[in-house]
């Protein structure tokens, strides 16, 4: 690759590194909101449902992409995710803390999504596949920093310091990002005068965008909910404190990052469809198995695969979305698929996972949301074609 290139790849990674760090960093200080507001169960759920909103409300921002450029509303987005992930530390009040929090992961989300879209726009599609690898790499990245630093910061100085420690780190990449250059691709688009909300429904497309929906939905269903609330059900059901807890983090993080390092390679070698098999049967295996297990390591062993799973399933579904749509089109499409339909499902599965775990415990609610990915996987070979090693103006065609 060029050097260009590797900075851009370099300056998008931190996106999902970030994104790794919040996704984990709920869940972790979910214990201790829950102890210092007095949530059970059902209201836990009820948290990370209406925090989760944020991520379907980020499709505002990344459909802007299309219409003003991949640069500005990206440049854009970081700005706001840290005024609000401050916010979040600030909040005195569990509402307040709530709707910080829905706006860090709307921007954050958005950051993300537009970060993909540059991704598959900027390299060729013999390396497609590991640009969106690496990128989604520095995810989990996020989380094994999130599992180790967390706990220490917690227990030294509050929940809340958790939110302030990535300040100055974003107010620094703001600024490195203000010099990014435009997709070539998004330069050289074809003119699309249909701009509206429902473009891409008036296009050749809608069909596309409703299957890539259904298996978003599916997925997120499983991943959203069985990392949310493992440290809640490992200390509730299965005794173990939070220095277990977060060595099991640690480690299972550390553990499933070179699995997830080799994924963007596997979907170019094997090819899309295969390599999803093979990811979406680790993942199933892991949620089951982490939430049914017992014992420290055993527990840890099946975590490994449960954080794989999280972050694994991310690049194929993020190469189609990306990959089955023309450059006019394709933050609308991919922020349609992912943010509305799909994060519908990343929103009521935590709900509905709470409140099951009222009757049944955190083990039988969450293990059911295994049949998410399963779904998912029958749905991607049955409508989804190959797509590695293909441009994308031949895959983007109808």
């Amino acid at each position: 690759m060029t050097g260009s290139q590797w900075r851009l790849l370099a300056l998008l990674s931190v996106a999902t590194f970030f994104e790794g760090f919040d996704f984990l960093a709920l869940s972790q200080i979910l214990p201790s909101l829950s102890e210092e507001f007095g949530l059970d169960h059902a209201g836990a759920g009820w948290v990370i449902a209406t925090c989760n909103v944020g991520t379907i409300l980020a499709w505002g921002l990344v459909r802007m992409a299309d219409r003003y450029g991949r640069r500005p509303v990206l440049t854009g987005t970081i700005a706001g995710y840290t005024v609000a992930t401050l916010l979040t530390g600030l909040a005195p009040t569990l509402p307040l803390f709530v709707a910080a929090q829905l706006l860090a992961r709307m921007f954050l989300l958005a950051e993300w999504g537009i970060s993909m879209v540059y991704a598959a726009e900027e390299f060729g599609a013999d390396r497609r596949g590991v640009a969106l690898g690496v990128v989604q790499t520095a995810s989990s990245l996020g989380s094994i920093v999130c599992a180790g630093v967390v706990p220490m910061l917690t227990h030294a100085y509050g929940w809340r310091s958790v939110f302030f420690v990535g300040v100055i780190p974003l107010l620094l990449l703001a600024w490195a990002r203000s010099s990014l250059p435009e997709t070539r691709r998004f330069t050289e688009r074809a003119p699309s005068g249909d701009r509206g909300l429902l473009a891409v429904w008036r296009s050749p497309y809608r069909f596309r965008v409703l299957q890539l929906g259904a298996i978003w939905a599916c997925t997120y269903a499983a991943t959203q909910t069985s990392i949310a609330f493992w440290k809640e059900f490992a200390v509730s059901e299965r005794g173990l404190d939070d220095h277990g807890v977060g060595l099991a983090l640690t480690v299972a993080s550390l553990g499933a990052l070179p699995m997830v390092a080799a994924v963007g390679k596997l979907l170019d070698v094997l090819g899309r469809r295969r390599g999803s098999v093979i990811i979406y049967a680790l993942t199933i295996v892991g949620i089951v198995a982490a939430y049914n297990l017992h014992g420290q390591w055993p527990l840890t062993a099946a975590l490994v695969l449960g954080i794989f799973g999280a972050s694994a399933v991310l690049p194929p579904l993020n190469a189609w979305s990306t990959e089955l749509f023309p450059t006019e089109l394709r933050s609308e499409a991919y922020g349609w698929a992912n943010y509305v339909v799909g994060r519908s499902a990343y929103v009521l599965a935590p709900l509905l996972a709470g409140l099951a775990a009222q009757h049944v415990g955190w083990g039988p609610a969450v293990s059911t949301t295994a049949l998410g990915p399963l779904v998912a996987l029958v749905l991607i070979l049955w409508w989804l074609p190959e797509t590695a090693g293909r441009e994308l103006e031949e895959t983007a065609r109808t």
